[in-house]
């Protein structure tokens, strides 16, 4: 599967939040994601557009790998994620696990993220508003989608963006964001 995903920097959801409830957009879920990304011992994900994180939502856990972007005017990319135990001990472990085999802790990132769900064109659109700490306030809209279906989701998700108002694209994940936000500190 395709995550088939554009992100945008705002400085408000109101806006936003208005004009997906005109859509008839459903709230699914308002969370805290905790996402501690590692770097490979045998490659530098930053150099292969890789990554590799374990994500924490409340006492859920998930493995995601993510693939580098094929597309230049989204941020689309194959995403494998598998459930792992759930609880402060199995991420812990987990970390370990991976800290044993080579991997290096990369950063943690923080947010909050209030994630909205709407049907356009035959597609399941996620527009997922995060507050992200040390990072800011952004709008992320996205398709899973199989890869024969790629165009016509990214056509959506472009579609919906300027329907929204969104205009100040950002390419760079949010482990990015914050590494360079640290370093300009």
């Amino acid at each position: 599967m395709l995550e088939v995903e554009v992100k945008y920097r705002v400085s408000d959801f109101c806006p936003i939040e208005e004009r997906l409830r005109k859509w008839g957009a459903r709230s699914i879920e308002d969370r805290d994601d905790n996402d501690d990304y590692f770097n490979a011992p045998h490659r530098d994900f930053a150099q292969s557009d890789e990554a590799l994180r374990i994500r924490r939502i409340g006492s859920h856990n998930a493995i995601t790998y993510k693939g580098p972007r094929t597309d230049k005017h989204t941020k689309t990319r194959v995403e494998i994620e598998v459930p792992i135990a759930s609880g402060d001990e199995a991420a812990h472990d987990l970390a370990r696990l991976l800290s044993s085999l080579g991997f290096r802790s990369t950063a943690s990132v923080r947010k909050h993220r209030s994630v909205y769900e709407f049907s356009r064109d035959g597609f399941t659109v996620q527009a997922c508003l995060d507050r992200v700490e040390e990072v800011g306030t952004y709008v992320e809209l996205e398709i899973m989608a199989e890869d024969s279906r790629f165009e016509p989701a990214r056509d959506v998700v472009l579609k919906c963006a300027a329907e929204l108002g969104l205009s100040t694209m950002e390419r760079r994940s949010y482990l990015e964001l914050l590494l360079e936000a640290r370093k300009s500190a």
